[in-house]
């Protein structure tokens, strides 16, 4: 059995939605990753430790990144002072991260964020970056603060840091300085008593001879 044939021009809007005819097709712009002076030269504010645990400075906040309109999503590290460009049209400005003490109960992690996104009004605008969130981002209660943007979403997923005595080992057993007990003395055998001397023999009684 023969089928008919399909037209030329099916076939070629079939190729193309396919991504299969890629002969004169413009290549994919790369991804821009690079802050804008703008934003660059003023950077996010600055937030006071707690005061315990590893400075501000050297702690490390991992974010994570959702784009609704397609499902894609970024794990992204951070130091506080420091902004990244991600997905192109996003700027993330870290101030601080915290993280509660092992003896402090509930556990909670929180961030300070700034996240700035470029925008446009229509479509012959030119675009600008508008900043729609800059607060504390809480991951075991998000419904605190939420980054209420129509595609982009923000969560915190950590706050790499340590507190004092918490990785330490722990001490070695010092050996003792205090005197050793002297031991409790043996007692003494009891003396055996003597044996009593036996009794000397009595004389034999004289006889009377006759």
């Amino acid at each position: 059995m023969r089928f008919p044939a399909a037209p030329a021009g099916a076939i070629l809007l079939l190729a193309l939605s396919l991504g299969v005819w890629k002969e004169g097709a413009p290549a994919p712009e790369p991804e821009a990753t690079e802050v804008p002076e703008e934003l660059a030269a003023t950077p996010p504010p600055a937030v006071a430790a707690a005061g315990i645990g590893t400075p501000m400075e050297e702690r490390v906040a991992v974010l994570g990144l959702l784009n609704k309109r397609n499902n894609i999503t970024r794990t992204i590290e951070m130091k506080p002072g420091e902004s990244r460009r991600v997905l192109g049209d996003v700027v993330l400005r870290l101030s601080a991260c915290e993280r509660t003490p092992p003896w402090e109960q509930p556990p909670e992690t929180g961030a300070f964020v700034q996240v700035l996104v470029q925008d446009r009004a229509d479509a012959g605008a030119q675009a600008r970056w508008q900043q729609v969130f800059s607060g504390w981002l809480f991951r075991n209660a998000p419904s605190l603060n939420v980054v209420e943007h129509p595609i982009y979403d923000v969560w915190v997923k950590d706050c790499r840091m340590s507190f004092p005595g918490q990785d330490a080992p722990a001490p070695a057993e010092e050996p003792s300085t205090a005197a050793p007990r002297p031991s409790a003395p043996t007692a003494a055998p009891a003396p055996q008593p003597e044996a009593a001397p036996e009794p000397a023999p009595e004389p034999a009684a004289p006889t009377n001879e006759a």
